[in-house]
């Protein structure tokens, strides 16, 4: 990696929540890089963390800036946040494409070393790219989990697959459904590290975002009229050299007692069906690599593999 540049870098912490114009900055710095390397380069639960209206002792924000004075531009961030005080610290670092192999990416690293036992935390690559790798490899870091980014290109629907007649199907109510579907999230994903945590406040954080729509956000209720199973969409307007938004199967959640009856499958082609109507030209997924039924459902219905991120932590001790 190359010296750092000749133009003022400065590394500074964030110990208040964002203002406006700084988190305004994340955001643009975020859809750049996703424009350059087709990979949200910052998670949705970091994004949240980042707008949170009160600071967090559970949350470090590193913003790294060239320039000096009005002439300043942020360059690159890196954030670490964690669900509580006896939890790992997770990373995520984004540096902007046209700062790159500059050395930002070790400053950032450098000095958020002085603050947190580095070589414990985990850190998320958006991208299974050679330069995350040789930036975990320095840290004493290695591979501990893949994610993998599937793919279904173009416009076909899928045959409805069919539901128990005790099912009923609906779209997500604001205002009314908040509780139950946390319930039954938590059940459907107790262990899953990041999904089965989620609180009432991700949840409304989630829901103020610009790409979110209720109409996109399906619930499944047996004839007791508990929610058993959900599919909840997302779409990303275009970007880069895509003409038309891209569709997301978000998060499919299903409950113990319901597994079994087809309703994975059965809201996951009504919601692919539904991203389809609203125009996109194709749909994207995340799932674990070691979830293989959930692997095989999927390639069932004309997903691919497209990418990975990569997960690393503490190497294992021997």
């Amino acid at each position: 990696m190359s010296e750092l540049p000749q133009t003022t870098v400065s590394i500074h912490q964030v110990s208040d929540e964002l203002d406006e114009r700084t988190l305004s900055d994340v955001r643009q710095l975020a859809k750049d890089s996703l424009n350059v390397d087709g990979n949200p380069p910052l998670s949705d639960q970091t994004l949240v963390a980042l707008a949170a209206d009160d600071a967090s002792e559970n949350i470090i924000t590193l913003l790294a800036e060239v320039g000096e004075g009005t002439e300043s531009v942020l360059a690159g961030i890196a954030v670490v946040v964690r669900e509580a005080a006896d939890q790992p610290w997770v990373l995520e670092v984004v540096v902007h494409p046209d700062h790159r192999k500059t050395g930002i990416g070790r400053a950032l690293l450098t000095k958020l070393s002085e603050l947190i036992d580095l070589p414990q935390a985990q850190a998320w690559a958006h991208g299974d790219h050679e330069a995350a790798k040789k930036l975990a490899s320095r840290i004493g870091m290695s591979r501990v989990r893949e994610l993998y980014r599937m793919r279904r290109e173009g416009t076909d629907f899928l045959e409805e697959a069919p539901v128990d007649r005790r099912i009923s199907v609906r779209s997500f109510r604001v205002g009314e459904d908040e509780p139950s579907w946390l319930e039954s999230n938590s059940q459907a994903f107790v262990h899953h590290p990041e999904q089965g945590s989620l609180t009432l406040s991700d949840l409304e954080a989630r829901m103020a975002e610009d790409w979110f729509d209720p109409s996109g956000f399906f619930l499944a209720f047996n004839a007791e009229q508990k929610l058993v199973a959900y599919h909840w969409t997302k779409i990303h307007q275009s970007s880069g050299e895509s003409i038309r938004p891209t569709g997301e199967v978000y998060v499919v959640g299903v409950v113990p007692e319901a597994q079994g009856m087809g309703l994975g499958r059965s809201l996951t082609t009504t919601g692919i069906n539904y991203l389809l109507e609203q125009g996109v030209d194709a749909v994207i997924l995340y799932v674990d690599a070691e979830n293989e039924a959930a692997v095989k459902l999927y390639r069932s219905l004309g997903f691919t593999l497209w990418d990975a991120d990569i997960m690393y932590g503490p190497q294992p001790i021997d």
